[in-house]
C-alpha cells in the first residue's frame, strides 16, 4: 500500500448519481462512461496532490495534506465532468463530499469516524454538487476556488453521525442544484458508503486474526521443565485475549 497522508487530512468521496439508470439507458455505452469518468477524476485528482485511496465501481476516495487543495481539485473535477462530451449527450452528474480530521493509519488505510462522516456527506449530496462539513469550510476560510462560492445549507441530520453543518461549494459558471439534501436513511447503501462500510470490515477482520492466535499460543502443552513459565504465560495469554476484546468493542463504540 502506498504511503498514506498522516496528521490532518482531508478525505474526499464522490460516485456518480443514478448510474444504475444510466447503465440502462446506455447499455454496452456505459462502459466508455466508466472508463471517461476514472480518467477524469485521476487527472483531475492527482493534479493537485491527491492520494487515491479506493476505488468501487463508480465511486472514488481520495486524501489530500490540505483542505484547500481538496476543494480545489473537486472544483477542477466538476467543471472537467461538464464539459465532456458523453455518449448520447447523457449528462454525468458526480456528487462529492469533503470532511477534514486527524484519522488514524492502520494496516488496511485510514481508521475512525472521518472517514464515515466524509462519505455520509456524499450520500447526502446531488449530482453535480461539492459538499463541505463545518471543519473544512472553517479550514478554506475566504481562500475558495476561483469563480466558486460557500453556501451554508445548515445542521443535516446524517446516517449514523447525528448533526453535521453542511456548506456547498458552488460554481457561478454551474446551474446549482435546488433539491433538498438527502438526509434521511436511504434504502440502499451508495457506492461511497459501500467503501467506508468496507474498512470497517477489514477492521474487525485483523482483530478476529489478533484474537485466534492469541487462543492458539495460550493452547498448546508446556514443556515440564518450562511449567511454571508456562502458567505465567497463560495468564499474559488470557490479560492479550481480554485486552483485544477491549479493543475490538472500543473500535465498534468509538469509530463505528
Amino acid at each position: 500500500m502506498t504511503a498514506l497522508p498522516g496528521g490532518t487530512v482531508t478525505f474526499l468521496f464522490t460516485d456518480i448519481e443514478g448510474s444504475t439508470r444510466l447503465l440502462q439507458e446506455l447499455g454496452d455505452e456505459y462502459g466508455g462512461i466508466v472508463d471517461a469518468h476514472r480518467r477524469i477524476m485521476r487527472e483531475r485528482m492527482s493534479a493537485h496532490g491527491a492520494t487515491e485511496i479506493d476505488t468501487q465501481g463508480d465511486a472514488f476516495f481520495f486524501s489530500f495534506t490540505r483542505a484547500r487543495d481538496a476543494a480545489e481539485a473537486a472544483v477542477d473535477a466538476q467543471r472537467a465532468l461538464a464539459a465532456h462530451e458523453w455518449p448520447q449527450r447523457k449528462p454525468v452528474r458526480v456528487r462529492m463530499g469533503l470532511h477534514t480530521g486527524e484519522p488514524q493509519i492502520g494496516e488496511h488505510g485510514y481508521l475512525g469516524i472521518d472517514v464515515v462522516r466524509a462519505a455520509r456527506i456524499c450520500s447526502a449530496g446531488h449530482g453535480g454538487q461539492i459538499l463541505l462539513s463545518e471543519t473544512t469550510r472553517a479550514l478554506l476560510g475566504n481562500a475558495l476556488p476561483d469563480g466558486a462560492a460557500m453556501i451554508d445549507l445548515g445542521q443535516q441530520n446524517l446516517k449514523d453521525i447525528q448533526h453535521e453543518r453542511i456548506f456547498e461549494l458552488a460554481l457561478e459558471d454551474q446551474p446549482r442544484d435546488p433539491r433538498p439534501l438527502k438526509t434521511e436513511p436511504a434504502a440502499t447503501e451508495s457506492r461511497a458508503d459501500q467503501i467506508a462500510k468496507s474498512f470497517e470490515q477489514r477492521i474487525e477482520s485483523y482483530v478476529e486474526r489478533q484474537l485466534e492466535q492469541a487462543f492458539r499460543g495460550a493452547g498448546k502443552p508446556p514443556d515440564p521443565p518450562m511449567a511454571r513459565m508456562a502458567l505465567g504465560g497463560l495468564a499474559i495469554a488470557a490479560v492479550s485475549v481480554a485486552l483485544l476484546v477491549g479493543i475490538a468493542f472500543l473500535v465498534k463504540i468509538l469509530f463505528f
